[in-house]
């Protein structure tokens, strides 16, 4: 940071520092120059150390008097004038100081420095979060929670400067400056091996995409997660290889016609995928019949669609339909009682506030519930700043993009096999979701969430598990589910997902499933259990006491010679 701000500031302060240098040469030669007398009145003449002494102390107002002798006349005349060309030019000098200090690109240079430096201590994985707003907030906060460090990069310098005020647990480093500008993604740590990934969640697709695509060039591999709220640009990621494109509006049309056919499938989602550690999301239920939509944009044309492949008939509202859909669309903006009558709200099953702004989404449900008290309301919100406001509507279901964002978002970094999972869930009968939703909740104590978490067979995840395989012996999937302290006792968690080395997948596995080194598996359980999950993966006498009913001694003497009492 020095290295590249001390050159400009010099070059910058060059007049009023070559102005404090000629003054003082004058002055200092003054005093050399002008004779005095010394204590017995014979001439003196100061050498240029004293006089540069004298100078030094009398131009920063200190004063510690006449030295080395009381002054002549001509002296303390030629010391009046040095005071005040020295103070006037060092209040010179120090005002040009200030305001070049001041100056947006000097600081901006300083702050980069600083960004730079603090990105460079970051000793752990972090991921470079680009975009802190809504969604990015949520983001670090979520990523923050679980012990995992994030660098945010986003070009509003006030939302950069919350990242001072957030209660967060770790520095997280921000950088007030453009994400699609690769030298930007540089100094975040692109390049740094600790950088585990680059999600994208500004709300600009272009900016968003030319991170994508830079990430990509820059270090091919690294993950690379990208929002996207246009079509097209969903699939341009997709054609580089980004390794996950969501679509906030896609997402939620998704889940909430999940709920309209299962509404089991909908209540697993939410439980497993939610970014919230509190209370069991409660079962929704909307109903079949015709739906209206107000605001006919990216949210309502996604809603839209999935109502259709879903059989569902609906009647769209917007200010500027299109005009090959005059005849499909009411031409209003929802707010009023006269555009909803026209799109047939008295006689709607539900109505979908999807416009771009949360008092017009706020008017067109209180507006409808007028015309028709019974509706089913769905709203979109737009702003965070505005959840009191869409709490008091005791709406029946609330698209926040940001909430949808970071809720994917930390499944795909903390528990990536959620997403497969949940990939395979959705291809299974509504019966299969209602029974693993009892299941699930059959393990929790009354209203809590359950916690998801993955486990990888290999030295570093699971040391004891890969010990005691490679020695030949065969582990069931069911001892990672029993109680380290009390082996009769099983804990209270399932296996979601068995993933296995060469790509395979079992949904649900066997408890008697036995395990292979390289298996991923998922489990859901109470919050807790991961811990006791742990001393199993972790240590080889409790995964000795629970396979043999006994521990198993430490040094290698000790087994062989229990063995021989024992057996093996």
């Amino acid at each position: 940071m020095v290295r590249r701000v001390l050159p400009i500031l010099l070059l910058r302060l060059r007049t009023p520092l070559v102005a404090l240098v000629a003054v003082y040469a004058v002055t200092i030669l003054g005093f050399v120059l002008i004779p005095g007398e010394n204590n017995a009145g014979e001439p003196w003449r100061m050498d240029f150390f004293h006089a540069f002494y004298f100078v030094s102390y009398m131009g920063s107002t200190i004063g510690f008097g006449e030295i080395p002798y009381p002054f002549t006349p001509a002296q303390r005349l030629w010391a009046t004038v040095s005071i005040y060309a020295t103070v006037f030019t060092w209040l010179y000098t120090i005002g040009s100081l200030l305001a070049h200090l001041q100056d947006p690109a000097l600081r901006r240079l300083v702050q980069e420095g600083a960004f730079r430096r603090d990105v460079r201590r970051l000793g752990e994985p972090f991921y470079v979060v680009c975009g802190y707003g809504d969604t990015g907030s949520a983001l670090v906060r979520g990523l923050d929670e679980r012990g995992l460090q994030s660098v945010v990069v986003d070009i509003d310098g006030e939302r950069r400067d919350e990242l001072a005020t957030d209660l967060l647990t770790r520095h997280v480093p921000g950088l007030a400056g453009d994400a699609a500008d690769p030298r930007a993604l540089e100094m975040a740590g692109l390049s740094a091996p600790q950088c585990q990934g680059v999600l994208a969640v500004t709300n600009d697709d272009r900016a968003n995409l030319a991170v994508c695509v830079s990430a990509r060039v820059l270090r091919s591999g690294l993950m690379t997660v990208g929002r996207a709220e246009r079509g097209e640009t969903e699939e341009n990621m997709r054609s580089f290889g980004t390794d996950h494109v969501i679509n906030p509006f896609e997402t939620f049309a998704d889940r909430f016609t999940t709920a309209l056919r299962s509404p089991g499938m909908y209540l697993l989602y939410e439980w497993l995928a939610t970014t919230d550690e509190g209370r069991l999301a409660e079962p929704v239920l909307p109903p079949a019949g015709t739906w209206v939509i107000a605001g006919y944009g990216r949210f309502g044309r996604a809603v839209a669609r999935y109502l259709e492949f879903h059989g569902q008939p609906y009647r769209a509202i917007d200010p500027e339909p299109a005009p090959d859909e005059m005849a499909e669309v009411v031409d209003g903006r929802g707010t009023d009682a006269v555009a909803l009558r026209a799109a047939g709200v008295e006689s709607a099953v539900g109505v979908v506030a999807a416009t771009d702004d949360d008092a017009d989404n706020l008017s067109v449900i209180m507006t409808a519930r007028e015309l028709n008290p019974g509706l089913f309301t769905i709203a979109r919100q737009t702003q965070r700043r505005n959840d009191d406001l869409f709490a008091a509507a005791e709406l029946d279901m609330v698209m926040q993009p940001g909430t949808i964002m970071a809720s994917r978002i930390l499944s795909l970094v903390t528990t990536p096999l959620l997403t497969d999972f949940l990939r395979h869930a959705r291809h299974q009968e509504a019966d299969w979701a209602n029974l693993l939703v009892s299941r699930i909740a059959g393990l929790l104590p009354e209203g809590e969430a359950p916690e998801v978490w993955g486990v990888r067979l290999d030295e570093y995840d699971a040391p004891a598990i890969i010990g005691w395989l490679g020695e030949g012996s065969e582990i069931p999937l069911g001892t990672l589910l029993r109680d380290p302290r009390e082996a009769s006792r099983g804990l209270w968690a399932l296996p979601l997902l068995r993933q296995r080395a060469d790509g395979s997948e079992e949904l649900l596995p066997d408890l008697g499933t036995a395990l292979v080194a390289g298996d991923r598996l998922l489990f859901a359980g109470r919050h807790g259990i991961r811990a006791r999950q742990r001393w199993i993966l972790d240590n080889r006498n409790v995964l000795a006491y629970l396979l043999r009913g006994r521990a198993m001694p430490e040094s290698l003497l000790w087994r062989r010679l229990g063995s021989l009492f024992t057996g093996p």
